[in-house]
């Protein structure tokens, strides 16, 4: 895509950088106040981050009527220590919203109901009934492992269904809701006027998350779905770590999962050491290649194994799936399906070849660059030359997938940093691309 559109995405980049740290604040019981938003006035979430490990996130909202929270923390005693830092904005918290049924995140709500009594708590339907039923048994568990942990929980007021939106406090929001991913149920908040996207532990940065629930096939569809929900989104806040750019911590998730199970694949095939089994030593070999990929990602639980306890769900998981039928979501390498001309094009472009991207193509081949069009292979060359070669491209999935033509979802990054996603639409006929459209994916 053209020189104008670097030069945008390099501002979007920088723009992107200046949001990220707006509610980063170290993990260590501290908070980040409101502060003025410079474009469109209103006031950034207030933050407070429960100590490591296991550092859980709460915010603040200000509505007409006066506080949102979200989330409420693991324990009583850091809910108090929250709401230290909430009355010292003088305004009262007027309700409380509930991403999903972690013990993490459902904790302290018994200090908050002391503190604002008035308040009532909303969560989704599928959320309170998660919670309600327990079937992991994960609130004995807990209380078994953290003695601050409540004897008795606090349960939502307030019940709506998956996608309803909300009107609370005199502030519209919108919701979602996912199921089978992180966690068995979740619900994401996003504040139209604003962009701001409140996403539990569904799009974390820069922490190890907890994969115990077996499910992170089901967590990378999760991501391609909120990618699309709201395009809108623009900040995002975590359960745990930094805020960022939405998008950002989407693809950061994203990666992390699938380094992960690529990671764990090897460990579980049939001519691995112990067969289908993990051993001591591969466990050993998976954790370190992942402390070297991801140094000084807290956890973001309170559990010593949580990595052991994650590579033993991920190899259950992977083990039961039949390969043949996994989604292009949970690909090792999305890319490994590709028509043989495709793939080409896509390596030729990482590998900064010219030639082999030329050649991919047809003598006579078309290429549509968001409606500027090219015709003929040198014509294309061209193109690849000027505005291509030199970038990064990663395909996220195969969106269609027929004889003789394939659409990829794919994010193209200029000079090999931040960038964009966009459809590229292949018509490929024998050895040989004959179309190529691409298109902005928002």
């Amino acid at each position: 895509m053209n020189q104008r559109l670097r030069r945008l995405v390099a501002a979007g980049s920088a723009a992107a950088c200046a949001i990220a740290p707006v509610a980063g604040c170290s993990s260590d019981d501290k908070a980040s106040k409101p502060r003025r938003n410079t474009v469109g006035g209103h006031s950034e979430p207030g933050r407070f981050a429960s100590s490591n490990p296991g550092s859980v996130n709460t915010y603040w909202i200000k509505a007409p009527d006066g506080l949102i929270v979200i989330d409420t923390l693991r324990t009583p005693v850091d809910a108090r220590k929250a709401l230290a830092e909430i009355k010292k904005t003088g305004e009262p918290v007027v309700a409380i919203l509930l991403t999903h049924s972690h013990p993490d995140h459902v904790g302290g709500a018994g200090a908050f109901r002391e503190a604002f009594p008035k308040a009532p708590v909303y969560a989704s339907k599928a959320t309170d009934t998660t919670m309600r039923e327990d079937k992991r048994g994960f609130y004995p568990l807990a209380r078994t492992s953290n003695p601050n942990f409540p004897t008795k929980l606090i349960y939502a007021d307030r019940v709506f269904e998956d996608g309803a939106p909300l009107q609370v406090a005199g502030l519209r929001l919108e919701t979602a809701g996912f199921a089978h991913g992180e966690s068995d149920t979740a619900t994401v908040y996003h504040r139209p006027d604003t962009g701001d996207l409140f996403s539990g532990d569904l799009a974390t940065g820069k922490v190890t998350p907890a994969l115990i629930e077996g499910s992170s096939c089901g967590w990378l569809q999760i991501l391609d779905r909120l990618g699309g929900r709201f395009p809108g989104a623009k900040t995002m806040y975590p359960g745990h770590g930094a805020a960022g750019p939405a998008r950002a911590l989407i693809d950061e998730q994203r990666r992390y999962l699938r380094a992960f199970r690529g990671l764990v694949r090897p460990a579980i095939a049939p001519s691995s050491p112990e067969g289908r089994t993990v051993s001591t030593g591969e466990q050993k070999s998976i954790t370190t290649e992942l402390d070297r990929a991801y140094p000084g990602h807290p956890p973001v639980a309170d559990l010593p194994t949580i990595v052991q306890e994650n590579i033993k769900a991920v190899a259950r998981e992977l083990t039961a799936e039949d390969p043949k039928k996994t989604p292009a979501a949970c690909a090792d390498s999305p890319a490994q399906g590709l028509l043989p001309p495709v793939n080409a094009y896509v390596n030729a472009v990482n590998d900064r070849n010219l030639d082999a991207l030329a050649g991919a193509f047809a003598d006579d081949a078309e290429l549509i660059d968001v409606g500027r069009r090219f015709t003929g292979r040198a014509a294309i060359r061209a193109w690849a030359e000027a505005e291509v070669i030199g970038g990064r491209l990663t395909v996220l999935k195969v969106a269609e997938n027929r004889p003789g033509h394939q659409r990829l979802l794919v994010r193209f990054a200029p000079g090999g940093q931040g960038g964009f996603d966009a459809y590229y639409a292949f018509t490929v006929d024998g050895s040989s691309i004959t179309k190529a459209e691409l298109t902005y994916a928002n």
